[in-house]
Parts: C-alpha cells; structure tokens; sequence
C-alpha cells in the first residue's frame, strides 16, 4: 500500500464544489494503476474539484489539488522534470512531498515555507488509485476473493455515466431489472423471474442481502446458462459489490449440476459532479477452466452500457432519498435500504 499523507493547509479551491463531509472524507477510484505511469501528470475531476495524478519513479502514486499555490495555474499543463512536477507559468517546481525546491526567477533563495502544493490521501489497491479529499474516515473497503489465487480478477471499464453516482450504485445492487434491460443475457423478457422475499441487514462493512435467486440464459463470459444466487452488498456510499453463487442450469432454469461456482463485482463510482460519474469494476471468478479476460470484459461492456442508458434517463437526476418521492416494492428492498442508508448517513450531496 502507497499512502501520502494529506496535507495540513488547504487550497483556496476547497470551496468548491462538494462540501458533504461523508463524501470529502470517503475513499473514491480516480482510475486504475494502470492509468499511471511515471513522467506524465495525469488530469482528474472528482465532486467538481480538478486534481491532479502522477507517479514518481520509486513507484509511489500522488493525488494533489491541479493548482499552483504561487498564482493559481493549473499543474496538470505542467510537466515531470527530475522526479517533480513543473508549473507552466513561472517553473516552480515540486518534489513529491509537495515541497517547492525551485523558484527559477530567484534560484539561490529557499521557497517560503508556504510554498507547496496541495496533496491528498492516495492509496492503490485492487488495481484501483483511491483518493481522499478529507481525513478518511474508514479504510478501503474488503474486497473479498482479491487476495485469494483461486479466483481470477479482470477490471472493465471505464463506464462514464451522465447520471448520479448514487443512481448508479442503486442500479446495481439490484435485480428485478434483468429480464428487461438485460434479456438474453440475465433474464428472460418473456418469462421474468418472481423475486422472493429477501432480507436486507446493516453489518460493520455496510448493508448485505440475503439470496436472491434468478435465472441467467447467458450467465457468464463462457455463455453458459445459469441459477444465480446474489447476494449484494453496499460497502460504502459509492461502492458496491456482490458475490454471486452459480450452478449450471438448462434453458428452461432447471438446476442440472450440484457443482456451486462464485462470480464476485467491486463496483466503484468516482462522481464527477452530483450528475456525472465514472464506473469501474473488478470481477473475481473460480470458474474452470477460466473463461478469457477479453471475453469477460466484452460482456461486461454489454452489460454496463446497459444499464447506463437507463440509468441516464432517471428524472430526478438525483436520487430520492425521501421515501416519498418515490414507489417502493418488497423486490426494491436492498435500493430502499439503500436510500435510508444514506440519508441516516446525512449525505447532502447528490441527493434530494
């Protein structure tokens, strides 16, 4: 884990956008490690701040405001020179610690003690680059079967989304939509699954669901038919996640093998603003023989860009977490949850 301490001092452009204090002080995915390579400085927005990423050569990722404290440019039209980031406008550079080292216009004296850049909470993991605008108040969520060899992970996405974070999240913790945004390949349109009655539960890591069971005609990147049993989880206010149990079926969704599979999803949203974020996911499968990567992420790209285009089209944009606003059914309990959830949270951002 690479972790760069916040900074004490905060920049002026901390007035902007998100003042929620359970989202600034919340974890978020600004992009996967593999965004990042050393020498490039890497613009990123996140709840309507522009921010900055790069890498130093020992490897050690960086998360700062894209500001000069000197006379406000942007570092992200700068560039990496010596392991340092170099503002455009008048040179000065940073080292990774956010310390000027170099005023050009007078390099004999020390850059005032005030001279440094503006550094957030940055931590890889997953294969994601989390960031923090605020103290953290928790860690990083667990993503279970990561660490575990068995299960092969393969990362989708990017996904932008013209649509709230929340929205987002809710889409995907829940299941009653698959016959219709997802037939052929989660349900079937013409014979819909009857949802069971479910419970949903508030544990240490977040809200966790009981099974819910449905049939999957193309269940997997193998295109096999499938019984899933999900279990769905809300780690964090922007971070979702389910882990699926899986027998083989036959077309009509009999159960026709003993043998139990598990396909894991960490949803991560980065909210660009209350109307606009980007998805990413990891999945983690047991299944054998392993499936190819590129298969697994072509469905994914299906499967997402489904549930964008309807996720886009909500009204109100922001999600409802007054009951009233909208209907609830038995089969909505894991997003009903979820919305009291977050407003028992006192999230203000993003919400109405």
């Amino acid at each position: 884990m690479n972790l760069i301490a916040v900074s004490s001092h905060q920049p002026v452009t901390a007035a902007d956008g998100c003042q929620d204090p359970v989202l600034l002080n919340d974890w978020h995915v600004v992009g996967y490690s593999s965004d990042f390579v050393a020498g490039t400085i890497y613009p990123v927005r996140l709840l309507e701040r522009e921010l900055i990423v790069w890498r130093s050569e020992d490897g050690s990722i960086h998360v700062w405001e894209d500001l000069c404290i000197h006379r406000g440019a942007r570092l992200s039209k700068g560039w990496i020179k010596n392991d340092s980031v170099v503002c455009p406008y008048h040179g000065w550079e940073y080292n990774g610690s956010g310390a000027c080292t170099l005023m050009p216009a007078a390099p004999d004296e020390k850059p005032m003690k005030k001279a440094k850049a503006f550094p957030y909470s940055a931590v890889e993991r997953y294969g994601f680059v989390w960031t923090c605008l605020g103290e953290p108040a928790e860690d990083i969520p667990v993503f279970p079967e990561w660490d575990d060899e068995v299960f092969m992970k393969v990362h989708s996405g990017p996904y932008p989304y013209a649509a709230n974070g929340f929205r987002a999240v809710e889409n995907f913790i829940d299941a009653s939509h698959f016959p219709f945004v997802h037939a052929g390949l989660n349900g079937v349109m013409d014979k819909p699954d009857r949802l069971e009655p479910y419970t949903v539960e508030e544990v240490d890591s977040g809200l966790r669901s009981s099974e819910v069971r449905v049939f999957q005609p193309w269940g997997d990147a193998r295109g096999k038919p499938l019984v899933a049993f999900y279990t769905y989880h809300a780690f964090r206010p922007l971070v979702g996640y389910f882990s699926k149990r899986t027998q083989d079926s036959d077309t009509e969704g009999n159960v026709i093998s003993d043998q139990s599979d598990t396909f894991a999803t960490l949803f991560t949203v980065q909210p660009l603003d209350a109307v606009n974020c980007i998805v990413r996911v990891c999945a983690a499968m047991n299944v054998s023989p392993r499936p190819d990567p590129e298969a697994v992420r072509a469905r994914a790209d299906v499967v997402f860009g489904q549930d964008r285009d309807i996720v886009e089209s909500q009204r109100p944009e922001r999600i409802p977490t007054e009951l009233r606003y909208e209907l609830h059914h038995r089969t909505d309990l894991m997003g009903q949850r979820y919305r009291t959830w977050l407003r028992n949270k006192g999230i203000s951002y993003g919400v109405i």
